[in-house]
């Protein structure tokens, strides 16, 4: 597989760039290496999509810092997006090229492409080809998990209602042996033209939706649509490490496109079930791990428990109530990365609420060995505090 070229090498732009800088320097390239502008140049058509993928990254600010971070590693399968797109998976380079330039970019009189590739009715037929086939649109899910889940990797599957290629008519819209024809309205322009006093505006057609063609018999059970809404199951892997909010785009498994459109793609947002132990902070995890009062003041061994079964660390003689002991590689795993954050556990000295007799005796007779004068660890704050006392 050929390495990924640079997004921002792709735009000739700086990693500096703001998102201005980097939608000039699209529309400058895009105009450039257009197909249409270039016919039959498979290298102009391979920039041009290129330019599509690096523009739909860098034009959205939790893309961009996805890429910025992961490089292209952000957009591969099983990686988390804010919205983002996925290797194969990104917007319509056409559909991009028409939100930038307008709706009128997509073919027909008094568009961009009159502008800039002489447009007219000649050479129209492959961008009208390209509108009959509508892509379908991307699909939310939400997904709960839980924290093990999300720090081991695991196989999902789950159920969605969708729309997908209707089965009577296998997706082309058209009852058997109907034809599709070019729509009279716009002559197969998908474009009508107005004229608003000097002006001259160019709209999408009303009849055909600026598909620039009519079914003479449509499909009956989809009316022409050539998609019905099915229910359907779908398997996915979630990558260990996947943080709260994330997002997996699942290339291909969105909404059928209109009459063989591309189909659009599912985005499944994780969301983590509050853990009973543990609290998360990126790769970190923190508990509270309590102890009794005999083991922070002579010292010994406390049993914390991690993710992966309990722990043993060794506390000093003395240790006081609150102090953090870090873990290290015991919290949850990174993206892609191989390596682990850490752990850190909060030593709480537990106070028992109810004493036997024989308990009760001993504490009191200890309480007479010290009096009232603080352990010297505290003794700084208590000096501190006594203007409070008096």
């Amino acid at each position: 597989m050929a390495t990924k070229r640079d997004y921002y090498e792709i735009l000739i732009v700086e990693r500096t760039a703001n998102g201005e800088e980097i939608k000039k320097s699209y529309r400058k390239l895009a105009v450039k290496f257009h197909p249409d502008k270039n016919p039959g140049d498979s290298s102009a058509e391979e920039k041009f999509k290129e330019l599509g993928e690096a523009y739909d990254v860098l034009s959205d600010s939790d893309k961009r810092a996805a890429y910025d971070r992961y490089g292209h590693a952000a957009f591969s399968s099983g990686m988390p997006r804010g919205g983002g797109g996925a290797s194969g998976g990104f917007h319509d380079p056409f559909d991009i090229f028409r939100d930038v330039f307008g709706a009128s970019g997509g073919g027909g009189s008094g568009g961009i492409f009159e502008q800039f590739f002489g447009g007219g009715a000649g050479g129209g037929g492959g961008r009208q080809d390209r509108e009959s086939r509508q892509r379908g649109s991307d699909l939310r899910y939400d997904l709960q998990i839980t924290l093990e889940e999300a720090s081991t990797g695991v196989e999902k599957e789950i159920e969605i209602a969708r729309l997908d290629a209707c089965k009577s008519c296998s997706g082309s819209g058209a009852e058997s042996g109907s034809k599709v024809v070019g729509c009279s309205t716009c002559n197969g322009r998908g474009q009508v033209i107005s004229a608003r006093g000097f002006f001259q505006v160019s709209q999408t057609c009303p009849k055909c939706r600026g598909t620039g063609q009519m079914i003479e018999r449509p499909c009956q059970k989809c009316r022409g649509e050539g998609r019905t809404e099915q229910p359907t199951r779908i398997k996915f892997k979630i990558p260990a490490g996947i943080d709260d909010g994330s997002r997996l785009r699942i290339t291909g498994n969105g909404e059928a496109g209109i009459r063989g459109g591309q189909r659009g793609d599912l985005h499944v947002v994780m969301h983590l079930k509050e853990h009973e132990i543990f609290e998360r902070e990126d790769v970190n995890l923190f508990c509270d791990v309590a102890i009794n009062f005999t083991t922070a003041a002579l010292g010994g061994d406390v049993r914390v428990p991690t993710l992966d079964g309990a722990a043993a660390i060794k506390i000093p003689a003395g240790t006081q109530s609150g102090t953090i002991f870090k873990l290290r590689g015991k919290g949850m795993p990174e993206l892609n990365r191989g390596t682990r954050g850490d752990l850190m556990a909060r030593l709480i000295v537990a106070v028992p609420q109810k004493l036997e007799n024989d308990q009760r005796k001993k504490l009191e007779e200890y309480a007479a060995l010290v009096g009232d004068e603080p352990p010297t660890a505290q003794k700084g704050f208590f000096e501190r505090a006594k203007q409070f006392f008096q």
